[in-house]
């Protein structure tokens, strides 16, 4: 869905693929109501074409810079885990990446507040044996879910490394 698989590794397969939730797009449904109400408010007040017009184009360039740019942003954030590594992808012009080897990773929390609790998602957090620390991924959908697989990938992953065997 999210990745080609042109960008894989002989023998790794992708085991979860998504991109943040879709709550992440309230506040531009938000934003598009509220820019379009306030271009009516102001058409109704104010009778005269050039003022009407001139907010018209102002409303156009904050539907754009408020709604269409985080929809976008949405559309390109990608998170995907493979059977190797945890790859992510963003930016709508600059595409940016992060990949971390699944070996690096040291420990898998998860964080839910109240709503994401009812909209099934919640921020992963990722901590590796980089200077970098931990890597949040905010608003992965059905968390719980991705929490357990990629926990059993770290199991599988360490069960079968021979170092841990004489141990």
């Amino acid at each position: 869905m999210v990745i080609s698989k042109d960008l894989l590794n002989e023998g790794e397969s992708i085991v979860v693929s998504t991109r943040t939730h879709p709550k992440a797009l309230l506040l531009p449904i938000l934003a598009l109501v509220v820019l379009l109400a306030v271009g009516v408010v102001v058409q109704n007040a104010i009778d005269q074409g050039t003022v009407t017009g001139a907010v018209w184009i102002l409303m156009a360039i904050g539907v754009v810079w408020f709604v269409i740019r985080p929809v976008l942003v949405w559309l390109t954030a990608t998170y995907t885990i493979t059977t190797r590594r945890l790859i992510t992808r963003h930016g709508v012009i600059t595409r940016k990446g992060h990949d971390i080897p699944l070996t690096r990773v040291s420990d898998v929390a998860y964080e839910r507040d109240l709503i994401d609790r009812m909209l099934g998602c919640g921020t992963l957090v990722i901590s590796d044996a980089s200077t970098h620390g931990q890597v949040a991924l905010p608003d992965i959908p059905r968390i719980e879910e991705t929490h357990r697989t990629l926990q059993k990938l770290l199991h599988d992953l360490h069960s079968d490394n021979p170092r841990d065997e004489g141990a």
